[in-house]
């Protein structure tokens, strides 16, 4: 059974779709309503977080690499002028400035995209590494994360084989040493890359915040600029499944091939230490100045930290029972943002005093 089914009493959340209510979405004489309703009742519920995140991440996945490796393959075959009459080629023997922005607009926006849509069902993830890396940080349980990696590695091989089906002029979207980057290098450019991408996540989409459902914005941005960057040195990878399943497809594996799971992975372990870094010296008070309180007086100074989804992760794993009485304990558990107060407001009523901080939906789970 998933630790995440110990809910706390303060993360508790209605199923999005309450298949079993009578005012169900799946509305009466739909032929799938049977269906969807004996599956929801056969998944066990400890089991339904993790099938829902597995499969939410295999199509995601699917869907993110299908677009990105098409980009690639609608770049090279574009711009390639070495084409006979009713030919179209993708290979090229080196990229121009525009197939480079072109890939990475296709990366970053494809990712925009399919994270937003995936975000609430499986985290939009999307990515091995970046799965090792939330586990490392406790927003996923070790076990949903070895789901996860298996479910986006198998994904991203089968969004290979499927451009290289569908497209003329072969599959050449692999990554690769260029402009005589040494291994030593291209590690290390691997390992900045994914470190950037991985604490954006960690800061927009771990960290729970008034703009968390903009995070896949964010995130997207922040893999298009890593692509800029990546494309023309190294090929851009920043995920290990990325880079392992074109050489499937094409049964090429370059010598140097380890540099890309190296890199990312030593890249997700750089940014798990800065984050716990900025955590355990408590970031939210950077903003607690005298002259941020002077331009904003109607905030009151945090007495602790801000609330965030990792937080509330923690006391679901250790089985703890937190109140927001704090006429039950001697310390309070802050699971809301600060919010301004009311200038003579009268008492809030008491549906405000029981609101609950709620998780995205793929981490509650």
């Amino acid at each position: 059974m998933s630790v995440y089914t110990k809910a706390d009493p303060l993360l508790t959340r209605a199923p999005t779709m309450n298949i079993n209510h009578a005012d169900t979405i799946l509305a009466r004489g739909d032929p799938l309503k049977q269906i969807f309703k004996n599956l929801f009742e056969i998944l066990p519920s400890g089991a339904r977080g993790h099938v829902v995140a597995v499969v939410g991440e295999f199509f995601g996945t699917l869907v993110f690499i299908f677009l990105a490796f098409s980009g690639v393959e609608v770049a090279s075959a574009s711009s390639n002028k070495d084409q006979g009459p009713g030919k179209v080629s993708t290979a090229t023997d080196q990229h121009t400035p525009q197939q480079l922005l072109y890939i990475a607009l296709a990366a970053g926006f494809s990712l925009v995209v399919t994270a937003w849509t995936f975000f609430r069902i499986s985290g939009g993830l999307f990515n091995p590494a970046i799965s090792l890396g939330m586990a490392l940080i406790g927003a996923i349980t070790w076990f949903r994360c070895a789901l996860l990696c298996v479910a986006q590695t198998v994904a991203t091989i089968a969004a290979s084989y499927i451009v290289y089906a569908l497209f003329n002029g072969g599959l050449n979207v692999g990554v690769g040493l260029q402009g005589g980057t040494s291994n030593a290098q291209g590690v290390i450019i691997e390992m900045l890359l994914t470190a950037q991408l991985t604490f954006t996540i960690f800061m927009l989409a771990a960290e729970q915040h008034d703009a968390t459902h903009l995070a896949p914005v964010g995130i997207g941005l922040s893999l298009f600029i890593a692509e800029l960057i990546g494309v023309f040195w190294t090929g851009g990878a920043v995920n290990p499944a990325r880079a392992l399943a074109p050489c499937i497809v094409n049964h090429n594996f370059p010598d140097y091939h380890w540099i890309y799971w190296v890199g990312p992975i030593a890249g997700v372990l750089l940014a798990v230490v800065l984050y716990k870094f900025v955590k355990a010296l408590e970031y939210e008070t950077a903003q607690e100045q005298d002259e941020y309180q002077g331009a904003h007086p109607m905030l009151p100074r945090a007495s602790s930290r801000k609330p965030s989804s990792v937080v509330p992760m923690t006391s679901v794993h250790s089985d703890s029972t937190h109140s927001i009485d704090a006429t039950q304990g001697n310390t309070k558990t802050h699971l809301q943002p600060i919010k301004t107060p009311k200038k003579n407001s009268t008492a809030e009523p008491a549906k405000k005093e029981e609101e609950k901080s709620v998780l995205p939906e793929c981490y509650a789970d």
